[in-house]
């Protein structure tokens, strides 16, 4: 995800800054035993808000006597470069990594365990993000920061039709967007066929799983009735778009359909407002927010929590100091100024107060204690390459197949990719 477009969208304007803050008395605990060592940390781009850096850097040298060396990595190419540098002899000594991938370097033995980190400082880390930190029952990360989809409306034609308010439950969206179908000359809703990571959150509200073990190893599970279900919901909110079936999000931009004005709502990220505003600044006062309804008003769609966590290399001969650091960065303080800095979600629901005044994290906020990934296991990398299976199910769907045609039609070339070493 690159957060510098939050910037972009003129939600920068609305953080607030934050004060450097002590972490108490035990600061000056251990500012010895660390003297003249360096400790690397492999960050990604758009991760590490300028004030959250400096910040956290002086506190960790403050209370270890250490200094940080703090690199800045691309997405481009990263999953390579981290897969080499923690089998080399000199490992970073902590990294970012996503979080679904944080079970494939758990797997292969390169991310040390850290049971006892979770024990004194995880206790009350949000359950639904910390699930992507364990592998085989083992804490191998800590959850470091979120980010989930929300609706991103136009208040002008939503205006238009009539509307006020926004919906809290789906059949509640469905009948503002019949609203503006009929009330406007808008397209309600852009939501292109392909728009996987919407549907992954759908089958994560049905309870469905999308791999299911059969004979010692995983197979696709499209055919159950549950992911249907959420393919059911797709097609509901699809009948009210005209976008392409067989493309994604992002061919077109969708911000960039969404910016020229005429479409009432489109399912992304908070940071898409970026792309609309750019094409069309003119449309950044007519941008709102809200939560994804589901189906009863107490409880959100399902969604897919998209984000990063913080683990130390098993290589790394400074594991104690790295520790030391992953307490700094991830104490209430620091992820609480990441939150407001960087709009994005902190790993306990307790500071989700920091969001306030950012309209498109706030809107996103109460999915997560029920959201989740895609399938947590090594080998589900491999699905998700183009040309992506789930999404060819998703097409054949839209364009008349029953589910479990289409199911049975990609199932050979998911199980495929299901075998293949990650």
């Amino acid at each position: 995800m690159k957060r510098g477009l939050i910037a972009a969208a003129g939600v920068a304007a609305m953080l607030v800054s934050v004060a450097a803050c002590g972490s108490g008395d035990d600061d000056k605990a251990g500012a010895d035993g660390f003297q003249g060592e360096t400790l690397t940390v492999w960050a990604m781009d758009g991760s590490t808000p300028d004030g959250w850096t400096k910040d956290v850097k002086a506190a960790f040298e403050k209370k270890t006597g250490a200094t940080l060396k703090l690199e800045i990595q691309q997405w481009n190419g990263i999953q390579q470069k981290v897969t080499t540098a923690l089998s080399e002899s000199d490992p970073p000594d902590v990294l970012e990594i996503g979080n679904t991938q944080t079970p494939s370097y758990a797997r292969t033995g390169g991310l040390a365990e850290l049971d006892d980190l979770k024990k004194s400082i995880g206790a009350d880390w949000s359950p639904s993000l910390n699930k992507s930190a364990v592998y085989d029952g083992k804490q191998y990360a800590a959850p470091w920061y979120a980010a989930n989809r929300v609706v991103l409306y136009n208040k002008k034609i939503w205006a238009q039709a009539g509307l006020k308010g926004t919906p809290k439950t789906r059949a509640a969206f469905f009948r503002d967007l019949d609203t503006i179908r009929r009330k406007t000359d808008a397209e309600p809703l852009y939501l292109p066929g392909q728009n996987w990571y919407f549907f992954d959150g759908l089958t994560i509200g049905t309870g469905a799983d999308l791999v299911k073990k059969e004979g010692g190893r995983w197979v696709s599970n499209l055919s159950d009735a549950k992911v249907a279900k959420a393919m059911d919901i797709y097609q509901q909110y699809q009948s009210f778009s005209k976008a392409p079936k067989n493309k994604d999000e992002a061919t077109p931009q969708q911000g960039e359909v969404f910016a020229k004005g005429r479409t009432g709502a489109f399912i992304g990220m908070g940071w898409e407002a970026a792309i609309a505003i750019k094409a069309n600044p003119k449309i950044e006062k007519d941008i709102g927010y809200f939560t994804i309804p589901g189906e009863t008003a107490d409880k959100p769609e399902g969604v897919f929590l998209g984000g990063s966590n913080l683990a130390v290399a098993a290589g790394s001969e400074k594991q104690e100091l790295a520790k030391e650091f992953l307490k700094i960065a991830l104490n209430d303080t620091f992820e609480g100024q990441l939150a407001q800095e960087g709009g994005v979600i902190p790993n306990k629901e307790s500071l989700q107060d920091r969001l306030k005044g950012n309209a498109a994290a706030q809107a996103a906020a109460p999915a997560v204690a029920t959201g989740g990934t895609t399938p947590l296991i090594p080998e589900w990398a491999a699905v998700e390459n183009a040309p992506n299976p789930v999404k060819s199910y998703m097409t054949a769907v839209l364009k008349g197949k029953a589910p479990a045609e289409a199911a049975a039609s990609v199932q050979d070339e998911m199980n495929k990719r299901l075998s293949q070493e990650s």
